[in-house]
């Protein structure tokens, strides 16, 4: 494809044009993590491949409809944390440029498949995977912004960012071809479990459905696809490299992470808050609260996102991060609930400290239940 332009014509006329546009058919991908194959002619091949799969597209009427482009590794990245410090392997730099200009001058994405689970076996303490799932966590700050990360999945998509940034194409976006986490693994890996799996595959939607972007980019969703819709079951490596599968070759669901549900903000029907387990603490006689707690019927996209919005800020979510006193039960309305209280509490218990998008309210009965108190000061 990449020395013959006739064959990448005919491979278009074969495999795109047949099905389009009764396929919605929106980006083509001209190999796959090729910069990290160590291939230097492969390296080489790649960019002329690209140009002629552009050229049949322009040819055929398409080029501005259909966008061609590649997928990379987060290894093209010699650094990564802080995200502000991300800038691209040196040694890949000459093959990169002539790629991003490519995707510049045709409006291409950059894409790329990062993985905060290969992030997490390589640092296996619990704060980092509290981290990685989109829990409830201490953040990382990035000195070089002065902005505290919540999850490691904006903190990598920013990297590449600031990346791209620093090589002055900031006008490229940004794709999510792979991310995901397995459900399963070998005895002596760490992370593999359904537990974990619907955790991170769950969360991501939810903080992709919510727009709050990434820091760097705020106030968008960064166009991600989840890997993958079924185990590749002959793939070489780990257990967990064959583990991924949300569905089952009969269509059932390893585990259920909503994804029938609709992301469109216009629909009229929000998506139900789950039942909270614990029951309230009656106040009894101490004059205690308000309270600021979730509305009912407030979405699960907004609630991650406020729990996010407040765990950003300088209170302490420890007490919902794994082992502390209000972690069980794990579910994003009661993390929400506790570190929305908290910032209310800590922001000058004024009503508008109790909005959250119109999505809370100030209740005078105690929310805490068992061994988790929900600060509350006097009236």
């Amino acid at each position: 494809m990449a020395t013959d332009p006739n064959y990448a014509k005919s491979w278009l006329d074969n495999n795109v044009l047949p099905y389009y546009p009764a396929s919605n058919i929106i980006l083509i991908n001209v190999g796959n993590e090729v910069m990290i194959s160590g291939d230097k002619n492969l390296m080489t091949l790649l960019l002329p491949a690209m140009q002629n799969v552009q050229n049949a597209l322009n040819s055929a009427s398409l080029g501005g409809k259909i966008k061609v482009s590649t997928v990379h590794s987060m290894n093209v990245l010699k650094q990564s944390e802080p995200p502000s410090s991300g800038r691209f392997d040196p040694g890949l730099e000459d093959f990169l440029k002539g790629l991003l200009k490519f995707n510049s001058e045709n409006g291409s994405p950059f894409i790329v498949n990062p993985y905060p689970f290969f992030a997490y076996q390589s640092d296996p303490r619990p704060e980092t995977l509290a981290f990685c799932l989109f829990q409830p966590n201490s953040g990382r700050f990035d000195s070089g912004t002065n902005i505290k990360y919540t999850n490691m999945f904006d903190a990598q998509v920013d990297a590449v960012r600031s990346a791209l940034n620093a090589m002055s194409f900031k006008d490229v976006e940004i794709v999510i071809a792979e991310t995901g986490w397995p459900y399963k693994g070998d005895v002596n890996e760490v992370g593999p479990s359904i537990e974990n799996a619907k955790a991170y595959n769950g969360n991501l939607i939810a903080h992709l459905r919510s727009m709050v972007g990434t820091p760097l980019m705020p106030g968008k969703s960064v166009d991600t696809y989840l890997f993958a819709l079924f185990d590749e079951d002959l793939k070489p490596g780990p257990s967990s490299e064959r583990s991924f599968g949300i569905y089952k070759p009969d269509l059932s669901m390893v585990y259920d992470i909503e994804l029938s549900k609709s992301n469109q903000p216009t629909t009229p029907t929000p998506t139900p808050t789950p039942t909270l387990t614990p029951t309230p603490i009656p106040s009894g006689g101490t004059k205690h609260g308000p309270w600021c707690v979730p509305k009912t019927g407030v979405s699960l996209a907004q609630l991650q996102s406020n729990l996010d919005y407040a765990c950003a800020f300088a209170i302490d979510c420890s007490p919902i991060q794994p082992g502390g006193s209000c972690f069980e039960p794990n579910i994003v309305s009661c993390h929400a609930a506790y570190a929305m209280n908290l910032l209310y509490q800590n922001s000058g218990r004024n009503p508008w400290n109790c909005d959250f998008s119109q999505t809370a309210m100030l209740t005078s009965t105690n929310p805490s239940y068992g061994g988790c108190t929900y600060p509350g000061g006097s009236t």
